[in-house]
């Protein structure tokens, strides 16, 4: 295989890895407003018990830093394979972006995600895909998440309110005499539009399947693993294939998609995926997602226990193969080896200024921010290029977020939808300030969240928010101006919430309101963002690999990008990287997959 065959089939990788409709979110603040006059106690959801620091050693094969879903996914692969490896996290809880939190009231306890909500590709109940990573990691480490399907959340449009389902563009004939919503807004014209695009994904989709996640690695060693699905891609049209590296609207314009309501849609569903609209996604994020969403039998899940039940398994994974989790375990600094600082050999932890060894790796989960700026690695051990391109990584925006609880009954929760896609004003842009908002109501498939008579719901709008506009009050969160703004910017999510339950203010029994100031503090996300903003046919997101020997980088920083799914991947990717010793144990993986 050629060298730009081998970068082609790595490309083409990025299309297996979609999305998940989420944002980053945040942990718990014990915070109180007039609607919740008690004091209310915020503690991880978990119900994972992590390794105790007194059990940590001074030496492993790979340390991980940072136990977002990427370093977990990462750590998971590596502990299968044998390593011995620790993940080193500095908050009191697993997770990262995905973890949970718990209220305590007087009615009981309130379980939230601090994030991601929209999942497919995870029921055990159903056969898995090859292309999605977080699946082939949970099946490859015998974990599994409960799942309840369902097939339809809420739109809520200046058009009108309507029912997404696999028929929002009239292409399923199973519909029966259902209208579209495409049809409905826009007429028979726009439904035939549709399904032009439709037919324009179908060889995109099928590059997408061609190729397992598992069987991908960060260099050419990979002609090893991926030699026995090179087949797949022989009857597959070279051409289409290098589509999957464009600007998702340069799909859209081929198809002559021209309905301003499609467009508008496609824009949002894409700015949801990757925090950036149809010009600036990769087709490749789409590819499968489209399927996932319009396939005839496409599902979604709902995670029992929510989006820490997927943290949980990884981290039973993890714990069951031999590897470590520590919580509270900030790490200081990288070391470096002591002769020409060309190595990365441990970490040094802030408590009491521990130093531990990694024998073959360190990997990062940190953002490229976090990691150049923070002072944590010695930047003069990398080239000047290397520091520079990565500073310059366009930044993504920030959120406002309401997790609140509340009074409902069974009969009411059946009655709303478990997730909500709100845009005000089209003409605006999906990505102006205060003009669409993602909520999300899991009470609707899962009654364990909340006491009974009661239901969670979050509700954020998608990283459109400013994080300059709370600089100033970086170390004043406990002051009136803070508590003032919360409020402030919080209003225009409660009046979008009051379309949906028009008296939540008056059932709401625990509210926390977060900010760019809470996902910087507890996500250790520089400056809040939601991730880097890397716009597709300008520029690509980094491998693993760093010019720092024994470096590596897994998360929403490098390859393949932004969402659970993707970030899983780079887990698997950078776990790839590690060693050449792996590729046995990867052979045998791949085979046992192939065989399920």
């Amino acid at each position: 295989m050629s060298h730009s065959t081998f970068v082609s089939v790595h490309l083409i990788w990025a299309a297996a890895l979609i999305c998940s409709i989420s944002a980053f979110g945040f942990s718990a603040q014990s915070s109180r407003t007039n609607r919740c006059p008690q004091k209310l106690q915020a503690a991880p959801s978990s119900s994972i018990t992590t390794t105790p620091l007194e059990e940590m050693k001074d030496e492993y094969d790979v340390i991980v830093i940072g136990s977002g879903i990427g370093g977990l996914s990462s750590a998971a692969m590596l502990s299968l394979y044998g390593y011995s490896v620790a993940v080193l996290e500095s908050h009191y809880s697993p997770g990262g972006a995905a973890h949970g939190f718990s209220v305590k009231h007087s009615t009981g306890a309130y379980h939230f995600d601090t994030g991601p909500s929209f999942f497919s590709g995870l029921n055990p109940n159903l056969k898995a895909k090859a292309s999605n990573p977080l699946r082939t990691i949970l099946d490859a480490i015998g974990e599994s998440v409960e799942c309840v399907p369902y097939t339809s959340f809420g739109l809520k449009f200046p058009e009108g309110d309507f029912l997404h389902t696999v028929n929002f563009g009239g292409n399923n004939p199973d519909a029966g005499n259902t209208q579209s919503p495409l049809e409905e807004v826009a007429g028979p014209d726009a439904t035939a539009e549709w399904q032009r695009l439709m037919d324009a994904m179908k060889p995109l989709a099928k590059a997408v399947d061609a190729m397992p996640t598992a069987a991908l690695r960060g260099d050419l060693s990979a002609l090893v693993t991926v030699a026995p699905f090179l087949k797949n891609f022989a009857l597959l049209n070279p051409l289409e294939n290098l589509k999957l590296t464009q600007p998702y609207s340069n799909i859209l314009d081929q198809a002559s998609v021209k309905t301003p309501f499609t467009r508008n849609w496609l824009d949002l569903l894409c700015f949801c995926l990757s925090g950036l609209p149809a010009n600036g996604t990769i087709t490749a994020e789409m590819a499968l997602m489209m399927g996932e969403f319009y396939d005839r039998d496409a599902i979604m899940d709902c995670p029992k226990g929510g989006a820490n039940a997927i943290v949980d398994a990884l981290v039973r994974g993890i714990t069951k193969h031999g590897g470590q989790v520590f919580c509270n375990s900030h790490v200081q600094q990288i070391l470096l080896n002591d002769n020409n600082n060309n190595r990365a050999t441990g970490v040094r932890l802030k408590r009491k200024d521990r130093a531990v060894t990694a024998k073959q790796a360190v990997v990062s989960n940190l953002s490229v921010w976090d990691l150049l700026r923070s002072g944590i690695l010695e930047t003069s051990a990398l080239p000047s290029s290397f520091v520079q391109q990565g500073l310059e990584t366009p930044l993504g925006k920030s959120f406002m977020h309401l997790h609140i609880g509340f009074q409902a009954t069974k009969e009411e929760l059946d009655r709303l939808q478990a997730h909500y896609l709100c845009i005000e004003d089209w003409s605006r842009g999906v990505e102006a300030q205060d003009n669409a908002v993602l909520i999300s109501i899991p009470s609707v498939h899962d009654n364990s969240l909340a006491p009974a008579g009661h239901a969670v719901l979050h509700a954020y709008t998608p990283a459109t928010e400013e994080y300059e506009r709370w600089t100033h009050l970086r170390d004043k969160r406990q002051s009136l101006e803070y508590q003032q703004l919360k409020e402030e910017r919080s209003q225009y999510l409660w009046k979008v919430l009051e379309d949906i339950i028009p008296d939540i203010r008056e059932r709401a029994t625990v509210v926390q309101v977060g900010t760019p100031l809470t996902h910087e503090r507890f996500l250790r996300r520089h400056a809040g963002s939601y991730g880097p903003a890397i716009v597709a046919g300008e520029a690509s997101f980094p491998f693993p690999k760093t010019p720092l020997s024994g470096l590596l980088l897994c998360g929403d920083s490098c390859f393949p990008g932004i969402g659970v799914p993707a970030v899983a991947g780079s887990g698997l990717l950078a776990a790839h990287s590690v060693s050449l010793s792996s590729i046995p144990k990867q052979q045998k993986l791949l085979e046992k997959l192939q065989q399920q």
